[in-house]
């Protein structure tokens, strides 16, 4: 593996070949069909083929479009069966591996970065990357206090790759869109392009994980690893082991999936409420699962409950008051049936535009679906359940289609509703049987209605 290209022509000529390389296979598809093979095999072939060169491209590139592949690999419980089979693979490969830069390049960020003695800071450290991701590698290593830790360096020339790609892949939205029904990959696109700065930004990240490892220190169910040490381009954590989240989604127990589900329902809510973060990268392989803290190190059997581990703060939305109380009240008030009352919120939230008149009661029909998980005591999250959403809202002729059209997303809740769209895509993969209501109760701002009668209390009694 070469170095991260960074010439933006190597690097828009290899995402000019994706749709290229599309339109070519779907000749060599009809060729194979005159040959006498059935549309099913050959359409199997087709979108393995496609599977394949998408993840050769993407993980190559790094950058951006290795943060776009990994961005769509939350949503592959979206797609139909047929189509999502030989995609989930390919796709979930981008959250936990890429080709890794050569280990001089490496040695030369450590050099320029630590100081050329660098190595005096570390008892080891393995040449070999544990993980490699969008913008950077993990390299494992022993910290000259014995802390085993996780060395993350960041690529040189990471911001220009990231900013080139997403402008090239902004152009190729119309065609990448297909691949998830009923969502507009555009605004995906622009809104990971704003995020980039900060994403590069290892001082920011290493702030926002240090606020959290605080925050969760003693929590009996998130573990959060703490900063050893931060500089620009690189980032040395606590490593924390533990079962990859792709790996439960793969094949894990009935019993780590449903607590794995739990875990994430319950920090994408807490979270918010007990840092004034919200953690904006919620693909599997940014999740562990854990041992119960009181688990042996000789490997037998530890009561207690299994732990979720969180990783990478690199982006981050900052709430200060926590989840916006809007989000909890229209939650309420479309489970009580309330049309005239979530409409009035939504309006002037800025969901319905002033220049826009829709029927209270069409909305509400078309939020009641999407939101059957808050109601119910525990729900079952599935592909079927997010395929038949996605179905439901990507249907010209439905009239869900055509009333979300009508809706506008604010630009304050983006980050949030793609965290949120993330988060139950993952439960989906996890097929997880989650307690949603619970959390949404306990950390939900404007849920439960003795919230907001507690908080208007103090405000009657200034102005008696």
């Amino acid at each position: 593996m070469s170095d991260l290209p960074r010439k933006a022509v190597t690097r828009t000529a290899k995402l000019a070949a994706l749709p290229l390389g599309f339109a070519g296979r779907a000749t060599w598809g009809l060729g194979k069909r005159i040959g006498g093979k059935s549309a099913e095999i050959v359409g199997r072939e087709l979108q393995q083929r496609t599977a394949d060169q998408l993840f050769k491209v993407l993980g190559e590139l790094k950058g951006g479009a290795m943060k776009f592949g990994q961005a769509l690999s939350v949503f592959e419980s979206a797609l139909p069966e047929e189509v999502a089979g030989p995609y989930r693979a390919a796709l979930t490969k981008l959250q936990e591996a890429a080709p890794p830069m050569p280990t001089s390049t490496v040695h030369k960020v450590l050099a320029e970065r630590l100081g050329e003695e660098w190595r005096e800071l570390f008892l080891e450290f393995e040449e070999k990357p544990s993980a490699a991701a969008s913008i950077g590698q993990v390299h494992r290593a022993v910290w000259h206090d014995g802390r085993n830790v996780a060395v993350k360096v960041q690529y040189p020339g990471a911001g220009e790759a990231l900013l080139s790609d997403l402008a090239q892949l902004s152009r190729f939205a119309r065609l990448l869109g297909p691949l998830i029904p009923g969502m507009d990959v555009k605004p995906l696109i622009t809104e990971l392009r704003d995020r980039v700065s900060e994403e590069l930004d290892y001082e920011l990240e290493a702030r926002a994980q240090r606020e959290h490892a605080a925050e969760f220190e003693d929590d009996p169910d998130v573990v959060v690893p703490d900063v050893v040490h931060q500089c620009e381009q690189v980032l040395v954590t606590e490593w924390m082991d533990g079962i990859p989240m792709a790996d439960v989604i793969a094949d894990g127990t009935a019993e780590q999936r449903d607590r794995a589900g739990q875990l994430l329902a319950r920090f994408l809510f807490s979270g918010p409420a007990r840092t004034g973060l919200l953690h904006a990268d919620p693909h599997p392989g940014n999740f562990r699962l854990l041992p119960p803290a009181d688990a042996a190190d000789d490997g037998t059997e530890a009561e207690g409950e299994l732990r979720l581990g969180v990783l990478d703060f690199g982006t981050v939305d900052r709430l200060p008051g926590g989840l916006p109380g809007t989000i909890g009240e229209s939650l309420r008030l479309t489970l009580e049936g309330d049309a005239e009352a979530v409409y009035e919120l939504l309006r002037a939230e800025g969901f319905v535009k002033e220049s826009i008149d829709l029927d209270p009661d069409a909305v509400l029909e078309y939020l009641v679906p999407i939101i059957e998980p808050a109601e119910a005591e525990e729900f079952t999250f599935s592909r079927g359940w997010m395929r038949t959403q996605a179905a439901r809202i990507a249907d010209p002729r439905s009239p869900a289609h055509q009333l979300g059209k009508q809706l506008n997303l604010p630009p304050s809740y983006l980050l949030i509703h793609r965290v949120t769209l993330s988060t139950i895509g993952v439960l989906c993969q996890l097929n997880a049987t989650v307690r949603l209501r619970e959390e949404l109760e306990g950390w939900l701002p404007g849920f439960l209605p003795e919230e907001y009668a507690y908080e208007e209390e103090p405000e009657v009694e200034a102005g008696a």
